[in-house]
């Protein structure tokens, strides 16, 4: 199995993620952007804000995922891989070009290996809106409540065109319904 984790900041993921790795200890567990030696340097240069182009960034990110599936990924496919974002990530936040191209270049870098299941934690606008005022807002954060609200439909979005075994889980749920949801999900 290919266990991806997908949602925008404050949704739950780490929560979830933590719950993940006790009830998983054989797991393999990684993350998109950075889950490589040479991603963790792909990561920081496309955070750092040096590259001027959108599209300059969008491909370090895309040298990245193309490294995780290489390193990661494909060597592992015989066991459980748990991941914390993967392409649908990628896809949702290279948002100034049209979906369908950013799809064609994600599943180039993927070698068209995509998750085998897709859990999306959901949040509503008025609960993003109260998460957010909880805690000091990062770079991405800062962009707004409809950017994110925009990023989240593009992620729904990109799992739908791609027709993955996904859920679509309310993140206001309580942090054990949320837990239940999801072992059901990956156990089925």
């Amino acid at each position: 199995m290919y266990v991806v984790i997908e949602g925008i900041d404050t949704a739950g993921k780490s929560t979830q993620l933590d719950i993940l790795k006790k009830n998983h200890p054989n797991a393999i567990f990684t993350k998109e952007p950075g889950g490589t030696k040479l991603g963790l340097t792909l990561r920081e240069l496309a955070l750092s804000g040096k590259a001027s182009s959108p599209i300059a960034e969008m491909f370090l990110f895309l040298a990245d995922r193309a490294e995780h599936i290489e390193v990661v990924i494909k060597k592992n496919l015989s066991k459980t891989i748990i991941s914390d974002r993967s392409v649908i990530s990628g896809i949702a936040y290279a948002s100034l070009l049209p979906l369908q191209e950013v799809i064609d270049l994600n599943l180039i870098a993927t070698s068209n290996i995509m998750p085998s299941h897709v859990i999306l934690l959901e949040l509503s606008k008025e609960e993003l809106i109260h998460r957010l005022s909880q805690k000091k807002n990062d770079a991405i954060e800062l962009r707004g409540i409809e950017y994110l609200l925009n990023i989240q439909n593009r992620m729904k979005e990109t799992v739908k065109i791609l027709k993955l075994n996904h859920i679509f889980i309310d993140a206001k749920l309580s942090i054990k319904e949320i837990e239940l949801k999801i072992e059901e999900f990956i156990n089925e």
